[in-house]
């Protein structure tokens, strides 16, 4: 056997097993993923009937789109998790006319249709679609999960300066400093009951915003709504801060006895820890009190129930 026949059967070795590394990588990632495995295998043929050109061509293909088709965008802070991110959905019926289109068109890998939706989204009210476009992030399409990541790093990044700014002009002290108080909350938990934070920086955010309702509590607490005390505590239990979400729940029945909202964190709280007997002691209470009960927290009572 000549020098070139040798030569000829370790290149076609060598292109064989690329090829089958490529295809069952692809295979186990696109299982783990939940994707469509075709187009891997369609170049896995292309490789092996066209040894080096094949494997050459794709790899090129790959290099000329990282060089020059990506940029490096910091999504540290953004959670990836379709869990992380279903689990948050259902909690706001205002998003989900944007969260179930886009979910369908991740499941039917819709390309068109997704981006199209996407520019829906970011062209509304982007903070309070961060759940919506969170979902983008899972898209198999790299242009679409791009721009979701590129958009989540700048609303987010605008948050933190925001919340900055307006924690420092409530710590002046001055006559506006409730004000200021009054509008981080509001602007905080927009953002935070879309848990698109990492934990260590969720918490730290929900710290900053219990110390604007501290603020309020200590200096006028006619400022700090029933509404305010209920996102707080349902702040608290997303990061199972049980203590704390008592601690609030315990000063919302000193000011507001009478308000529903008071006895749902009651009643999330006794449900989560697990105390059987206040629960339904709670639960008896409301229903003995002359407080209307939404339709919303119904469910919540029957769910629990």
């Amino acid at each position: 056997m000549s020098i070139s026949e040798q030569a000829f059967i370790v290149v076609m070795i060598l292109n064989t097993l690329v090829a089958v590394i490529y295809g069952i990588w692809n295979f186990i990632q696109c299982r783990i993923r939940e994707k469509s495995v075709k187009e891997y295998m369609i170049r896995m043929v292309i490789m092996l009937m066209c040894p080096v050109v094949g494997p050459m061509f794709f790899a090129v293909i790959k290099l000329i789109g990282v060089l020059f088709f990506r940029q490096n965008v910091d999504l540290a802070d953004v959670i990836f998790s379709k869990e992380r991110v279903t689990t948050y959905l259902h909690a706001d019926e205002e998003q989900e006319s944007n969260v179930v289109p886009i979910e369908e068109a991740l499941v039917i890998c819709d390309k068109g249709n997704l981006r199209n939706l996407m520019m829906n989204v970011v062209r509304g009210d982007v903070e309070e679609s961060l759940a919506s476009i969170a979902l983008a992030l899972n898209s198999d399409d790299s242009e679409t999960s791009h721009y979701a990541a590129t958009v989540l790093r700048d609303v987010l990044n605008d948050f933190r300066a925001h919340t900055q700014e307006l924690f420092i002009a409530m710590n002046r002290n001055e006559k506006d400093s409730c004000e200021y108080a009054c509008l981080l909350i509001e602007y905080m938990n927009g953002v935070l009951k879309q848990e698109v934070f990492q934990e260590a920086e969720q918490r730290s955010f929900v710290d900053m915003m219990e110390k604007a309702c501290d603020y309020l509590y200590e200096r006028d607490w006619r400022r700090l709504t029933p509404q305010y005390i209920g996102w707080l505590c349902n702040l608290f239990l997303k990061i199972q801060s049980y203590d704390k979400m008592k601690l609030w729940s315990d000063r919302g029945r000193d000011m507001y006895p009478d308000e529903l909202i008071i006895y749902v964190c009651y009643l999330k709280y006794y449900f989560t820890v697990g105390k059987k007997k206040q629960f339904f002691e709670e639960l008896d209470r409301l229903k003995q009190s002359d407080i209307v009960i939404d339709k919303e927290t119904l469910e919540l009572i029957r769910t629990f129930s």
